[in-house]
């Protein structure tokens, strides 16, 4: 995981009240007289409704008043075709992950704002951004306070200590007032670490899990998933390890493949199946740089008979490689879990560069779903743990009041629009014009555009023989929605 910072501002408006109070200038005068009425915006009437990002933040994720109509005409532009007789994967969602962090940070706010951003970020409706899949820690991450497994207790193969208490705090209140505005939303977990005991590190940075403690670490996960149950909350998805490549996070753990695929067939898939667990398995969680880790548990038979699927990071190697996964394994699907922007980024070259490679670029290269990290951070980009990621920037910014940062807007473009069960579509990949289409289960069409050449850009979307001209200023991404 990460870096990135957007600059605390200063209430100017604060400021002036706090200098008008200790320099007691004189009181304006009161003005007399009627006051002038607002004139109210026409909405204009139009085919496409459009909404709109700039990278110099002029304009941030807002819906335009602009006539976009489909029209027989012709033209010299520049032209996306959107087909959608050509489709592809079913979308799940999008959204972040919500850390053991982000969880405290959002149950630390009031009722009344706790309640107003989680409506803002989860609701599907006109004034929510309709986040529809998250993804959870079991047990800490690296942006929890501290690490910490759910049974601490040396030794404990019976796993009689076992507990999720310690969620009850934070996460699961969270989780289920999430639940209570999207019932529907899908939850991805998965560890940073086993339990420090179960690996031959006897820590929980670095180190590897003992396979004499295979067995009792798959029954690790059924606890977890039926505790998670018992309060309410139904994991759709889990991931056996978190970066398995990467042992010196904290906490973190190396699970190299072979350990992996034995892990899955002989163990977490059998115990799943057992206790009569219906959560997918889905391999690997790390960067694109080593699909061969994804592609040879589906060359395992036994493995593969277990695996919904591989997931992927982009810390490292290129999106595209996930088309190559699945031209080799068609029926294994693939998810984007984790991305982060860091403290000290530019807002415009991050939201290029997220829009580009996950929102378009994952999801044309058949992911289900495109996952950022992370949900909340403090103004510090806290809380983490000793050695954890000390510049990772939230989607939100919760300290004295809650500011919104570039991945919200990032996922916003999509998650507000793009509906689980929703399909990608044909479009035209247009060199500057980069692009991505979706068909809503309610016939909506979606078409998420980012102009990343020089200079403003003027196109056709063509549908259906018709064409609506639209135009885009350098870096600026749009939604249209039909």
């Amino acid at each position: 995981m990460i870096r990135k910072y957007i600059p605390t501002l200063i209430s100017f408006g604060l400021l002036a009240l706090i200098m008008s109070c200790s320099k007691k200038p004189p009181v304006a005068p009161v003005a007399t007289g009627p006051i002038p009425p607002v004139t109210p915006v026409t909405p204009l009437k139009t085919d496409v409704s459009m909404w709109l990002t700039e990278a110099d933040q002029s304009q941030l994720f807002k819906k335009q008043n602009v006539a976009l109509l489909f029209t027989s005409g012709s033209n010299q532009n520049t032209t996306i075709n959107v087909d959608t007789t050509q489709t592809y994967q079913t979308i799940d969602g999008f959204g972040f992950a919500l850390t053991g962090g982000s969880a405290y940070l959002l149950n630390s706010l009031n009722a009344a704002p706790k309640d107003a951003l989680l409506h803002e970020l989860f609701s599907a409706d006109s004034t929510g951004l309709g986040i529809s899949y998250i993804r959870i820690t079991i047990g800490a991450s690296d942006l929890s306070s501290s690490p910490f497994s759910y049974d601490d207790v040396p030794g404990d193969i019976t796993l009689q200590n076992f507990s999720i208490d310690r969620e009850k705090t934070d996460l699961i209140p969270i989780l289920q007032k999430i639940i209570a505005i999207n019932p529907n939303i899908k939850i991805l977990a998965c560890p940073w670490s086993a339990p420090a005991w179960m690996k031959d590190s006897n820590s929980f940075s670095g180190g590897s899990l003992q396979p004499t403690n295979f067995g009792p670490y798959a029954n690790y996960f059924v606890k977890y998933i039926q505790g998670m149950k018992a309060a309410g909350i139904t994991i759709d998805a889990v991931t056996p390890q978190n970066e398995p490549l990467n042992a010196y996070n904290n906490p973190a753990m190396l699970l190299l493949a072979a350990d992996e695929a034995s892990f899955v067939k002989n163990n977490l898939g059998p115990a799943f199946q057992s206790a009569g667990i219906k959560t997918k398995i889905i391999v690997y969680d790390h960067n694109a740089d080593h699909p061969e880790y994804a592609t040879s548990i589906f060359a395992d038979p036994a493995a593969n008979a277990f695996v919904d699927g591989s997931a992927f990071h982009l810390y490292g190697g290129s999106i595209n490689v996930l088309s190559q996964v699945h031209d080799a394994y068609p029926d294994k699907n693939l998810y984007f879990t984790e991305q982060a922007t860091f403290g000290g980024g530019n807002f415009g070259n991050d939201l290029s560069w997220h829009i580009s490679n996950l929102i378009i670029g994952a999801t044309r290269n058949w992911c289900k779903n495109v996952l950022e990290w992370n949900l909340a951070s403090d103004p510090t980009y806290g809380p983490h743990t000793t050695g954890g990621c000390s510049t990772c920037l939230g989607a939100v910014t919760i300290g004295s009041s809650v500011s919104r940062n570039v991945s919200y807007y990032i996922i916003a473009h999509a998650s507000k629009f793009v509906r689980p069960g929703a399909v990608r579509i044909y479009s035209d990949q247009q060199n500057t014009l980069q692009n991505v289409a979706f068909k809503n289960t309610d016939g909506t069409k979606v078409l998420i555009v980012l102009n990343t050449g020089t200079g403003a850009q003027t196109f056709n979307i063509k549908f259906n023989s018709k064409i609506a001209s639209c135009s885009l200023n350098a870096g600026a991404v749009a939604t249209y929605k039909w």
